[in-house]
């Protein structure tokens, strides 16, 4: 799940960056203009019938570029150019501000939201470390085993948590097994002293230590994908899918479609680093039952907090996987539970959180304000933004506008372009946000699609799986930059892993939408 932190987008302080931010800051306005002076307010479409677009198609598309621009260069933080469909539209007179606010109360963001909350009260309570402590207690110490338990407990645990969280709270076990074998003790902020010794090539130990930590930070990212909860494109996309295509996705219809491709995506990835990329020559990791039961012991008993909200995960769990056949039952002809939806349900749990008493009498409950009040408020803003303008684009004739003017392209095979796409998206991530650029990219591939004679869907999903694959550099997501920080992972090293990585994942997506989710998520 995307973290406090979690799109961002890269750092700042490189003076490349900074210019391009400069850049950007002056470049979308300008583009902006320039998009409204140079459209039609009348074009023709392909078959030569004029589209209905007039003012409001010129200011939509105007505020599109300028969107674009900004999120692409963030000349200003990502949250903040979401806000500016709440400006730019009602002023252009192509919405009413009830028309563009609107998607900033999508029922999917009250999912994402409730999703957040729940992973808020894990932090709190420290159930999540836990659950990670007990799974990798079973991995045994061999070092192949060990950076396979660590990918697959931070895996699961991103579906449901926050990535970055994930990762930090993954990290300071993994430096503790590295000190295990001779390593110099490592942190979120670097290495001890002695970490120039593993940089040496010769080190025994730095093999194993690149697995571990590359393995930890490339985990979080694949298994985001696993849920609609798991990363903010996830959501996008089905908020998306929903409102304009006419489709329901459900959670568990996502994960039908998203758990084979972790399930794969995962072990080809451990694969890749521990027996090509980076082989240990270490047998086994001395003290790590040890290191496991001390760090459990340190925990203590689990608490009623940790009962509270294991109980509360399990059962919005439950409920999301069974809705389809709850919303179905029909008792004496009446069907009590036909209005539940999945974010009813991430609802329902977060607020009984609330009022779930952990101590009556100190009126300390499982969730408090001060802990919900962390909520990554900037990327369910960008949700409401990239929703709002999706909905202008397919309201005033932009995505109609667009469409006609792709008819070049249709000729290509649909393999062809949507490897073109797919490669573009994972590329592009390396360098800017995920979220935004899904929130840009999505509603132009849907708009194109029926021009080129394919369903939106072969376009959009891959696309927006592909936003959470970028595994080159430290800038490209928060679990890269936290395990980039240990001191142990160079840019090198992680360039290249990711690299591979990202055209496996090119590859593993194009097939999953042709064999797995056009069938499962075309009659959703």
């Amino acid at each position: 799940m995307a973290a406090e932190q979690e799109d961002t987008g890269p750092e700042t302080s490189h003076p490349i960056r900074g210019a391009l931010q400069r850049l950007g800051l002056l470049g979308g306005p300008g583009l902006a203009a320039l998009t409204w002076l140079a459209l039609p307010e009348a074009p023709l479409g392909a078959d030569g019938t004029p589209i209905v677009f007039g003012a409001a198609g010129r200011a939509t598309a105007a505020a599109a570029v300028w969107m674009a621009v900004w999120w692409l260069s963030e000349a200003i933080p990502v949250y903040a150019t979401a806000l500016l469909p709440l400006v730019l539209l009602p002023l252009a007179g192509a919405r009413s501000m009830a028309e563009a606010a609107a998607p900033f109360a999508h029922p999917l963001i009250f999912l994402f939201m409730g999703g957040f909350l729940i992973a808020l009260t894990m932090e709190r309570w420290g159930l999540h470390r836990r659950l990670a402590l007990r799974a990798l207690r079973a991995v045994g110490d061999r070092p192949s085993h060990m950076v396979a338990g660590f990918m697959g407990v931070t895996a699961v645990l991103s579906m449901w948590v926050s990535n970055s969280a994930t990762a930090v709270m993954m990290l300071p076990v993994a430096c503790s097994v590295i000190a295990l074998v001779g390593g110099p003790m490592c942190s979120a902020v670097g290495a001890d002293e002695g970490a120039a010794d593993a940089h040496r090539p010769d080190s025994p130990v730095r093999p194993f230590a690149l697995a571990l930590l590359l393995g930890i930070a490339y985990g979080a990212s694949i298994g985001g994908i696993g849920t609609p909860i798991g990363t903010p494109p996830n959501l996008f996309l089905l908020s998306y899918v929903r409102d304009h295509l006419g489709r329901e996705i459900s959670f568990v219809r996502w994960m039908s479609v998203a758990l084979p491709l972790v399930a794969v995506f995962l072990p080809i990835a451990w694969w890749l680093l521990t027996r090509v990329l980076f082989p240990s020559p270490l047998a086994r990791i001395p003290g790590w039952n040890d290191l496991v039961g001390r760090s459990l012991a340190a925990l203590g008993p689990m608490g009623r907090g940790e009962r509270i909200t294991l109980v509360v995960f399990v059962g919005a769990a439950f409920l999301w996987v069974t809705r389809p056949l709850l919303s179905s039952l029909s008792i004496a002809g009446v069907r009590p539970f036909a209005g539940l939806t999945d974010a009813g349900i991430a609802m329902l749990a977060a607020l009984s959180l609330f009022v779930w008493p952990v101590d009556w009498r100190a009126r300390t409950f499982a969730l408090d304000w001060e802990s919900a009040v962390r909520l990554p408020w900037g990327v369910l803003l960008l949700f409401g933004g990239g929703l709002s303008l999706a909905a202008a684009i397919q309201a005033n004739g932009v995505g109609e506008l667009l469409a006609s003017r792709i008819g070049a392209l249709a000729g290509l095979p649909s393999l062809v372009i949507v490897l073109a796409v797919t490669t573009g998206v994972v590329f592009l991530t390396e360098l800017t946000s995920n979220t935004a650029t899904t929130a840009t990219l999505v509603p132009i591939l849907a708009a194109l699609a029926p021009g080129l004679g394919l369903d939106p869907l072969l376009l959009i999903v891959p696309a927006a799986l592909a936003a959470s694959c970028a595994f080159m550099l430290p800038v490209a997501t928060p679990p890269n930059a936290v395990v980039f920080g240990s001191g142990w992972v160079g840019i090198p090293e992680m360039s290249r892993a990711g690299f591979w990585l990202n055209w496996i994942g090119v590859v593993l997506i194009t097939a999953l939408v042709y064999t797995v989710a056009l069938p499962r998520l075309a009659g959703g």
